[in-house]
C-alpha cells in the first residue's frame, strides 16, 4: 500500500527570523564547553541582516567581541569593513558570525571539541539566515565548513558550491583580517579577492539539495485501536531544575547583537 507523503513547506521570512533569534538565545545559555562558558564575559553569536546575501564567518571572539557581544570590532572589524566600503556594501547589508561563539581564554586557538560542539549553531545560522556566498575567513572557519584539512593559503579566493547543513551556497575563502594585519603583503591579497564578492553575488544562487519528505501513515488504513490505560502509579518525583545562567548585561541589548530585526 502506498505511503503518503507531505512536502515540507519552506519558513517564511517572519518564521526564520523568529527562528533565529531563538537559537540565539539558545547560544547565550550555552555551557557545552565548561572551560569557555566559564571565562566568557558574553556570548557573541553573531550580527548583521538576517536576510543577508552575504556572510562571513571568522575563527572566534577576542577580548573587544567579548566585552561588546558583536563580532569584528577591533582592528580586523575596522579592516572588514574598510574592504567592504570598497565593493560597495556595509556591515548591515551582511552577517557575519564565527566558528566558536566564546572567546577562548587567552585568544588561543579553538580546540577540536569546542568546534564540534558549536557547530550545530552556525549550520542554523546558514539554514534559517539563506545566504547565497558564504566567505570563510581563515583557516578554521574554512575546515570546519569545507569537511576537509586543505589550508587557507592554497584556497583563498577559488569560490566553490559546498552544501552546508540542509543548504547549499557558494564557499569563497579569503585570509582572515586579523592575520592580514600581521602580514601587510596579505592586505593587497585580501583586497583582490573581496573584488570578486560582487561577480559571486550577481551569479545565479546554487540549486538546493531535495527536502526530504516526511512520510506518514497510508491515508486509506482504517484507524488503529487505542490500547487500554495501564492502571496509574505513583508519579515520578520531578527532578528540581537546574538554575539559569543569568546573561552578563555588556554591550547592546540581546536582540540587537542580531542586527537587523
Amino acid at each position: 500500500m502506498a505511503i503518503a507523503s507531505i512536502a515540507i513547506v519552506p519558513p517564511t521570512k517572519e518564521e526564520r527570523r523568529e527562528a533565529l533569534k531563538a537559537v540565539y538565545h539558545q547560544a547565550r545559555s550555552c555551557t557545552n564547553c565548561p572551560q569557555l562558558a566559564a571565562t566568557r564575559t558574553t556570548v557573541v553569536f553573531g550580527n548583521g541582516n538576517a536576510d543577508a546575501d552575504l556572510m562571513f564567518v571568522g575563527e572566534a571572539p577576542g577580548a573587544n567581541e567579548d566585552r561588546q557581544g558583536i563580532p569584528f570590532v577591533g582592528q580586523a572589524g575596522k579592516l572588514l569593513d574598510t574592504l567592504l566600503g570598497e565593493i560597495g556594501l556595509v556591515r548591515g547589508d551582511v552577517f557575519v558570525a564565527n566558528v566558536l561563539k566564546c572567546r577562548p581564554p587567552g585568544n588561543r586557538d579553538p580546540h577540536p571539541a569546542e568546534i564540534e560542539a558549536c557547530q550545530s549553531y552556525l549550520l542554523r545560522q546558514v539554514e534559517l539566515i539563506e545566504p547565497r556566498v558564504v566567505c570563510t575567513l581563515g583557516n578554521f572557519a574554512t575546515k570546519l565548513l569545507r569537511g576537509e584539512p586543505t589550508g587557507i593559503t592554497r584556497l583563498h579566493g577559488r569560490d566553490e558550491v559546498r552544501t552546508i547543513g540542509p543548504r547549499a551556497v557558494r564557499l569563497y575563502p579569503l585570509f582572515h583580517p586579523a592575520a592580514a594585519l600581521y602580514t601587510p603583503a596579505n592586505v593587497e591579497v585580501l583586497r583582490a579577492d573581496f573584488a570578486r564578492i560582487p561577480e559571486l553575488l550577481a551569479m545565479d544562487p546554487p540549486p538546493q539539495p531535495e527536502p526530504v519528505e516526511e512520510a506518514v501513515a497510508p491515508i486509506d488504513d482504517p484507524p488503529r485501536a487505542l490500547p487500554e490505560p495501564e492502571p496509574a502509579s505513583e508519579p515520578e518525583p520531578e527532578r528540581e531544575p537546574e538554575p539559569e545562567r543569568e546573561p552578563v548585561a555588556v554591550g547592546p541589548p540581546p536582540d540587537a547583537q542580531l542586527g537587523l530585526f
